[in-house]
């Protein structure tokens, strides 16, 4: 069983730009391990770190942010459909990604790995990054069960939308298999009656 969510507070690490692709998030050469271990000390390589490991100028790697809230621009995790992207997001520590629009396998990705994508509106967005880069202490609260974002520094709030049987899930920290398992005994009835 994996960890179960219902209410997270927690302060923010912004990321301010569009179009965030699946190599961006995890680079290509990183791809070669099949499990999901090691993944999160990759995340945004890239930009992270020059070609001789020396740390650049990014938000990762900026003492003032920290946090497993990632709030990002649009269509965050576009590109091409690595699931490996969604194990470095979630091995670095992230809980929630804030964005307002994902790509469609990407949210699916992050939901399959325990990561809760939270689509907001363009103005709670933009005035999220305003009230972070005023204050790095910024928090927000993701409250699954409400469905709700709750922005603390000035109370904005707004609903999210989320898939029931994901939602169930993550409430429960069950992912598909340990679903179906939860559900065997109905699963041999239906069968016996079948």
């Amino acid at each position: 069983m994996k960890q179960k969510f219902s209410t997270l507070i927690s302060t923010c690490v912004p990321l301010p730009l569009e179009n965030v692709d699946t190599d961006q998030i995890i680079p290509a050469r990183f791809l070669k391990a099949t499990d999901k271990e090691g993944f999160g000390q990759n995340l945004f390589y890239d930009w992270r770190y020059e070609s001789d490991g020396t740390p650049k100028p990014f938000v990762l790697n900026d003492s003032r942010y920290s946090g497993s809230v990632l709030v990002a621009g649009r269509n965050f995790g576009c590109g091409s459909s690595r699931e490996h992207a969604a194990w470095a997001i979630a091995g670095y520590g992230f809980r929630v990604v804030v964005s307002t629009f994902f790509a469609d396998i990407h949210k699916q990705n992050e939901l399959n790995n325990f990561v809760l994508p939270v689509v907001v509106s363009d103005d709670f967005l933009q005035r999220l990054f305003a009230c972070i880069e005023a204050d790095p202490a910024t928090q927000v609260e993701v409250n699954l069960p409400e469905q709700t974002i709750t922005n603390l520094a000035n109370g904005d709030k707004e609903h999210f939308e989320i898939n029931g049987y994901k939602k169930y899930c993550l409430e429960n920290g069950l992912d598909d298999i340990d679903y179906l398992v939860e559900h065997k005994a109905a699963i041999e009835a239906y069968e016996q009656r079948a």
